[in-house]
């Protein structure tokens, strides 16, 4: 008895110094990984808050509005410390709103609180040298944001911590199973293609992290310190560019492609995007900065330019980059690579021969070819289209459409006019608004509804359907 009582006493202390070990090592992995915030040039304005006026949210010369397209539209001008602090300030409540979703999402996927911290903890060992490879202006842009976060979920990180690892979201998914959160469809045209001979760029931006994170997304407009004014569409805190058009009437789209798996950290597409539209004048610039920066993920970007009256697919990996010219006045780009650079690459060849992506490709060619010369209307009609090559019925949301029924957003745009349309919900269905860059930067009053209205390209009627209504039925029953 005596013996035994011994051995459970032993046991015990061993639990007790393992479980004090466990810990300290928990937490000394905590600091090790923690990213420490960056040193910004000047100090946030002491306890100023956004003013909340009749018709838009304020905080200096900075604006925030919700308009009647049910989208939000933002100006931000400034430095980057400055328009980071601003638009945290006057998107306080969207925040925490979109990182609710996106958390709300990810234990949906994960439910076990065990993996959950296995998944943080890889996270953020992953993205321990991501600092080293973001521009200082987006960090500080970044960190000024996240001083208007939540402290709900600190659990995860510090905001700061957070805020930058959101931007590594869309490169994660590959780091984790070579999983495509983006199965994108673009295209571009110019010359005899589009109509007047300009360049017209189309795209649809399906990154699916649920249907409420999707639901307040942003039409940004900047003003910085440095380099091109430029809009982008986006969602509170994410300063990263996914869909832009500077006014130079540079525009840039990113499409996914099959990636090896990365073993570290680098620069966020995203944030690559962000450089080459607010610092690039036209196609060479573009390449140039691109080749600059090393990303950990594989990854297409269309570049629109005015200057150049043409566009080219920036095809970018971890190890090379290549870049595709169409021989025909138009190009379309969905998830594998096209250029000569790939042409032998195995992993391209694999992801050619597996995926959808050439599914899709066909169908946006074909449909193309049917409606040149292309103009907005037909550019929409092309984005919203849900069949397959030759007009095949493959049913609503069909991941081989161009159009799946999950698109975050999706654009048009005119370079040569400054003109941009962004969709409005649900998904790419609803009514396309138009927005004037050249007037917005010229006057940026957010007093009142800033759309073009005359240029309005109305809802997809497949909306009010027989075959929506159902699909909408199934979709609500499959997630009760």
């Amino acid at each position: 008895m005596k013996n035994k009582k011994r051995f459970w006493k032993k046991f015990g202390v061993i639990l007790l110094i393992a479980a004090v070990v466990l810990t300290v090592a928990g937490y000394a992995l905590d600091a090790w990984l923690h990213v420490a915030d960056p040193v910004v040039p000047t100090a946030p304005p002491a306890g100023k808050e956004a003013v909340h006026g009749r018709h838009f949210i304020a905080f200096e010369n900075s604006r925030l509005r919700h308009s009647a397209s049910g989208l939000w539209e933002m100006y931000l001008e400034g430095a980057a410390f400055e328009r980071g602090v601003a638009a945290g300030k006057m998107t306080k409540g969207l925040l925490k709103y979109q990182e609710e979703a996106f958390v709300t999402q990810i234990r949906r996927m994960i439910p076990s609180d065990a993996y959950l911290k296995f998944l943080r903890l890889f996270i953020a060992f992953f993205n321990r040298h991501l600092p080293d490879y973001v521009p200082e202006e987006y960090k500080y842009e970044i960190y000024g944001i996240s001083l208007s976060c939540t402290d709900e979920y600190n659990m995860i990180g510090t905001p700061y911590e957070r805020q930058l690892n959101y931007h590594s979201a869309h490169d994660l998914g590959h780091a984790l199973q070579d999983y495509m959160l983006v199965g994108c469809t673009s295209f571009a045209g110019w010359n005899g293609s589009v109509k007047d001979s300009l360049l017209l760029v189309g795209r649809n931006f399906d990154f699916y992290v649920g249907e409420q994170f999707a639901e307040n997304k942003i039409v940004a407009f900047y003003n910085p310190a440095e380099g091109y004014r430029f809009a982008m569409v986006t969602w509170a805190g994410m300063t990263g560019v996914l869909s832009g058009m500077n006014e130079k009437g540079l525009t840039v789209t990113i499409n996914a492609a099959k990636s090896s798996i990365p073993t570290s950290a680098a620069t966020p597409i995203s944030i690559l995007c962000r450089e080459i539209l607010q610092y690039a004048a036209n196609i060479e610039d573009a390449c140039l900065i691109a080749k600059q920066r090393k990303i950990f993920v594989s990854e297409s970007i269309l570049i629109g330019s005015a200057e150049d009256n043409r566009a080219v697919i920036i095809e970018k990996s971890p190890d090379k980059m290549g870049v595709y010219q169409s021989e025909k006045d138009w190009l379309v780009c969905a998830n594998h690579y096209q250029s000569e650079t790939f042409k032998d690459d195995e992993r391209n060849k694999e992801n050619i021969a597996a995926s959808d992506s050439p599914y899709r490709q066909r169908r946006a060619e074909e449909l193309i070819a049917q409606h040149i010369p292309l103009d907005p209307p037909k550019a929409a009609l092309i984005l919203r289209d849900q069949k397959g090559p030759g007009g095949e019925d493959i049913g609503a949301g069909n991941a081989r459409a161009i159009n799946q029924l999950i698109a975050h957003h999706s654009v048009i745009f005119l370079p040569q006019k400054g003109l941009m349309w962004v969709s409005t919900a649900p998904w790419q269905l609803g009514k396309y608004v138009a927005y004037n860059l050249r007037e917005i930067f010229a006057n940026p009053d957010f007093s009142g509804e800033i759309t073009t209205d005359s240029l309005t390209i109305p809802e997809d009627p497949f909306l009010y359907s027989d075959t929506y209504k159902t699909f909408i039925q199934n979709k609500t029953l499959h997630h009760e």
